[in-house]
């Protein structure tokens, strides 16, 4: 799909070009629908009922994590999870796999590469994250978790962190995620062209926010994002 453009679709600084472009990880890259399922189906709950409640959440600008406090008082996230590990060692429980990759992301990371861009997944993500990754062999130039980094997003060091890892200056690294507070914003206040995908709840949801409009670009899919960055819109 093209990208929406508009006033949202703003030019970069006179001067700018950009190198590198990182990548957040869920619901940017990674489908989270079979996870989210499987966290329904653990809890007991409906998994239409559960995924309701996590839309909610994401409306109201709240954390994931409130969603299962709403379905569940009391919950202890750690506890949980050391349970279901001792359950089910050999599934997948919490974590994503190569099924869960969304269908435009090998084209997308083709294209960026073809523009002479350097591609980078950078996110929120546990240890295990960036060996599910990798083995996905999606030619990335690198992979950053916020485990490895011993910071997480929105804090400023952790975009700080992305642009040292491929050695430029924040204004030559495009970041790419679903939302608005962990993605855009502190993108930009870091000096990053910051790109809003509208996809995943959060996605769909920030997008109609007054502050999408800190978006140096908006996009529906990662398909339209070749579009936005090639040298002729620079």
């Amino acid at each position: 799909m093209a990208a929406v453009s508009g006033p949202l679709d703003r030019q970069r600084p006179e001067g700018t070009a950009v190198a590198a472009v990182s990548f957040d990880v869920g619901e940017t890259l990674i489908d989270e629908t079979r996870l989210w399922s499987r966290w329904a189906d653990r809890l007991g709950v409906p998994r239409l009922t559960f995924l309701g409640v996590l839309g909610g959440v994401a409306a109201l600008g709240r954390s994931h994590r409130d969603a299962f406090e709403i379905v569940q008082p009391g919950f202890d996230l750690d506890v949980e999870l050391a349970r279901w590990a001792h359950d089910d060692p050999g599934g997948l429980r919490e974590n994503f796999d190569g099924d869960d990759l969304y269908p435009d992301v090998r084209e997308c990371f083709a294209a960026m590469r073809e523009l002479g861009l350097r591609v980078i997944i950078a996110g929120n993500q546990p240890p295990q994250a960036k060996g599910a990754l990798e083995a996905m062999d999606l030619g990335a130039d690198g992979i950053l978790t916020s485990d490895e980094l011993g910071v997480s997003k929105p804090a400023p060091r952790f975009f700080a962190a992305v642009a040292e890892a491929v050695g430029l200056t924040p204004s030559e690294v495009a970041y790419v995620g679903d939302r608005v507070d962990n993605d855009v914003i502190p993108a930009r206040d870091a000096g990053m062209i910051a790109v809003l995908v509208r996809r995943g709840p959060w996605g769909h949801l920030h997008a109609e926010w007054p502050q999408a409009a800190e978006a140096d670009h908006i996009v529906e899919s990662l398909a339209g994002l070749a579009d936005v960055l090639s040298p002729s819109r620079r």
